[in-house]
């Protein structure tokens, strides 16, 4: 079994436990010493003396050229810029159109604790002039981009359902992801349901994402869609819940990989823990989409350490009798852990050694290199 940071990132559950509000929640802990007010941009620069023409500064004490996220991704038109990050909660929505490929958002004091971008839209919730936002509506950030890269930051949604209990839409997207070759280094993913969007443009394309040590929390279906992804050294969390009085509280992973993909979710040297009672959380389900019918949803779990929460006897659930688990693309290898126990095999699709040959990083992600980036 692969090492790993035992320490625990401090979750919005957390946060919101340890405070009486949501936006103070997110304030997060003081920040450590190397993210100082001397030098908020870190070892990157500032306003005076650029890493480059194309890096903007963003800040929300006013010590760079943005006060927030959203006027900075205005200003960077075009291919190729980057964005450094002054730790601070940025309170806002964000969009990062097509059009603004080869990006680059950097956390400034390398710690992802420190530089939060959060809202709080559900899919339920009431849009100005009528109508509700929808789950891709929720998104507290979407990038449609090609070519976009973060490192060392909280990507969030804070919106609860104890505090809306009207709101019968509860899917709250911390950030959507629809472009290839999307790459989040050192990230956190916080929410609840569908915290995490994997996702492709359009039905026909198969987007590439890869995500590294990163750390994803939620309940329901936090970490879906349809993307070609990879998460590599990553850590999911399921959270507890006390508006369920009985299992399963959730689903870890739901793709909805197309079914012309032949390629979907990758869950490679990771870890599964949770807050929750053990066996309260099923490891998947697929999702089918109304909009794609003929999705075949992919995933493969190897070499991941598998908790407690996660029920070993039936780890899979349908999202609808339609489209039963056994018929989509589901697989584990050499997972260990208690919820990685195989009680029941027939519920525990396993990868020959020969399939695993084809279910690798570099397999998933073609001639695209990520894992060799650095900043």
């Amino acid at each position: 079994m692969p090492s790993h940071d035992t320490r625990l990132p401090l979750s919005r559950r957390g946060f919101l436990l340890a405070s009486t509000g949501a936006a103070a929640a997110l304030a997060l802990a003081p920040a450590p010493a190397h993210a100082g007010a001397r030098r908020p941009f870190g070892r990157f620069g500032s306003p005076a003396a650029r890493l480059t023409p194309q890096t903007l500064y963003v800040d929300p004490k006013g010590r760079g050229d943005h006060t927030t996220v959203k006027d900075a991704v205005t200003a960077a038109t075009g291919s190729g810029w980057t964005l450094v990050l002054a730790p601070g909660t940025y309170r806002e929505t964000v969009a990062v159109d097509a059009t603004r490929t080869e990006a680059t958002w950097i956390g400034a004091s390398e710690d992802p604790r420190d530089v939060v971008i959060v809202y709080d839209n559900a899919a339920g919730t009431p849009k100005p002039g009528g109508g509700t936002y929808g789950t891709t509506g929720s998104a507290t950030t979407t990038v449609q981009a090609d070519g976009f890269t973060a490192r060392w930051i909280t990507f969030a949604n804070d919106w609860l359902r104890a505090d809306h209990p009207g709101i019968t839409g509860t899917q709250a997207v911390a950030i959507k992801v629809q472009g290839d070759r999307s790459a989040f280094h050192h990230c956190r993913f916080l929410g609840h349901q569908d915290t995490l969007y994997a996702d492709s443009i359009a039905l026909t394309s198969f987007a590439r994402q890869y995500f590294s040590h990163c750390y994803a929390e939620g309940d329901v279906d936090f970490v879906f869609g349809r993307a070609t992804a990879v998460y590599e050294h990553c850590h999911f969390r399921t959270l507890n819940r006390t508006d369920l009085a009985a299992a399963p509280y959730g689903f870890v992973f739901a793709p909805s990989t197309a079914g012309a993909n032949p390629r979907g979710y990758l869950v490679t040297r990771s870890r599964v823990s949770s807050e929750a009672p053990d066996a309260f959380y099923k490891l998947a389900r697929p999702w089918v989409p109304s909009s794609d019918t003929t999705a075949r949803p992919s995933l493969v779990v190897r070499d991941t350490w598998l908790g407690p929460g996660i029920d070993a006897a039936a780890p899979y659930t349908n999202m609808s009798d339609a489209f039963p688990w056994q018929n989509q693309r589901f697989a584990e290898y050499r997972d260990t852990g208690p919820g990685g126990r195989i009680t029941v095999p027939e519920n525990r699709p396993q990868l020959t050694s020969e399939q695993a040959q084809l279910a690798t990083t570099p397999a998933y992600l073609g001639d695209w290199r990520p894992w060799r980036e650095t900043c």
